[in-house]
């Protein structure tokens, strides 16, 4: 059971991370990169368990569960929601931020020993096996992540409902204000689900209870995403009209120009037919 959980999930993961990085490429959205990223992170992170259900936890197994599925995935996640409510210059400081960040955590679990036995079929708990380093990693990143996210849906759901705040990155004139405020907070409660199974998981050391955390919080946050995807009109055949760009006109024949003109002794150029 533990296997067959742990594979719906990280399968579950990796269709959702394919189709939102199909809509990046689409339309090159900075906060759809980084829920993709996140995306492929739970991925990883469920990967990871589908490993240690399927053949045992070892250090490493465990390292990147912890990883992928505890401390980098959220702050990425988090990232989205920056980027979509405050713009991309804000963004892009805060991406460079956790991005080093999530370096040095990761150069932390890496570099981490083991300080106690793994037994193979059970789900470790981080305070078993790890000093205070990557728990304290694990802690701020998920935790303030999550403040982020849950924040932000919050304020912005008041915000576009009451119709004061335009997103930065898909306007009210494209999303409808109800429509942005609902995927804000389904993207929130995808993370409360999560967060929940972290802590079932340290609570009673399910696999199974992780892995359906897992599974159901990663289909309501991608529902969140989907809501933030609207189609455009079709291109016209002489493609969208942008303004000061070039535009096509009639073709200039340049024989039209010597017929439609003739030349006088005198040197002027009159229309033809006439003589000056």
């Amino acid at each position: 059971m533990h296997t067959v959980l742990a594979a719906t999930a990280t399968l579950l993961a990796t269709a959702f991370a394919m189709s939102t990085l199909e809509r990046y490429l689409g339309r090159r959205r900075r906060h759809e990169l980084m829920w993709t990223i996140s995306l492929f992170m739970f991925a990883l992170g469920s990967l990871a368990l589908w490993a240690g259900a399927a053949i045992g936890w070892t250090e490493w197994t465990f390292k990147a569960f912890y990883l992928f599925g505890a401390i980098l995935n959220v702050p990425f996640l988090a990232l989205g929601t920056v980027y979509l409510l405050a713009g991309q210059r804000r963004g892009d400081i805060t991406a460079a931020t956790v991005a080093l960040l999530a370096a040095f955590a990761a150069g932390i679990v890496v570099a981490t020993p083991i300080v106690g036995a793994i037994d193979p079929d059970i789900l470790p708990q981080g305070s078993d096996v790890f000093g205070v380093g990557p728990r304290v990693a694990a802690g701020v990143g998920s935790g303030v992540a999550a403040m982020v996210i849950i924040g932000g849906a919050i304020w912005s759901a008041v915000q576009l409902l009451l119709g004061r705040r335009r997103s930065a990155a898909a306007p009210v004139a494209t999303i409808p204000a109800g429509r942005l405020a609902l995927a804000n907070l389904l993207i929130a409660s995808g993370t409360l689900i999560l967060s929940a199974g972290g802590l079932l998981n340290s609570v009673v050391d399910e696999m199974n209870a992780f892995a359906i955390s897992l599974v159901v919080g990663i289909a309501v946050i991608f529902a969140g995403f989907l809501l933030t995807t609207v189609g455009g009109p079709a291109p016209s055949a002489t493609g969208p009209r942008v303004l000061g760009s070039l535009e096509p006109g009639p073709i200039d024949d340049p024989t039209e120009r010597v017929t439609s003109t003739s030349s006088t002794p005198s040197g002027r150029s009159t229309p033809s037919g006439r003589s000056g």
